[in-house]
């Protein structure tokens, strides 16, 4: 498995993405008759949509690091909960580098193939990078801080590591 395959994710993630694959692989498979030229379109198109977001989680269970957090070396990677600051307002932000909709709603997530996520991936604090938000604007921020998962979150008041 390649750097680039490797997808970080908690075991709360792991744990929810391997009900979800239950649960699309217990649902009947569309039997789709041979004169297939009368059968319901909407019904089709949504067993494709099933098959393929199962050979997403597939894809993302086998290539999944779980629970291991990155080193504490400052450096944003996935797993990592950075902070950082937008140049051009001064205003904040913190986030986990991870995959969207597998983390738990306590922290916000932004995927490492987003364009902020492209932009500051191996970038160390103090480190200013510019990334086009999806308007078109370019928006220059510099990395404050990156500290793994698992210590971001014991730090916070009342927060465990999943």
């Amino acid at each position: 498995m390649t750097s680039t395959d490797r997808v970080w994710m908690t075991r709360r993630a792991y744990i929810r993405l391997q009900a979800e694959l239950a649960a699309l692989r217990a649902k009947p498979r569309l039997e789709v008759p041979d004169d297939a030229v009368d059968y319901d379109a909407n019904r089709m198109a949504a067993e494709r949509v099933r098959s393929a977001q199962i050979r997403r989680i597939e894809h993302m269970l086998a290539n999944a690091v779980v629970g291991e957090d990155p080193p504490d070396d400052g450096v944003a990677e996935p797993g990592m909960v950075v902070t950082i600051r937008y140049d051009d307002t001064g205003d904040t932000e913190t986030f986990l580098l991870g995959i969207r909709g597998t983390e738990p709603a306590e922290i916000e997530v932004y995927s490492p193939s987003s364009p902020l996520g492209v932009a500051i991936l191996g970038a160390r604090p103090g480190d200013r990078r510019t990334y086009s938000a999806p308007t078109g604007k370019e928006l220059r921020v510099t990395l404050l801080a990156a500290k793994p998962y698992g210590a971001a979150i014991d730090s916070a008041a009342g927060r465990l590591p999943a």
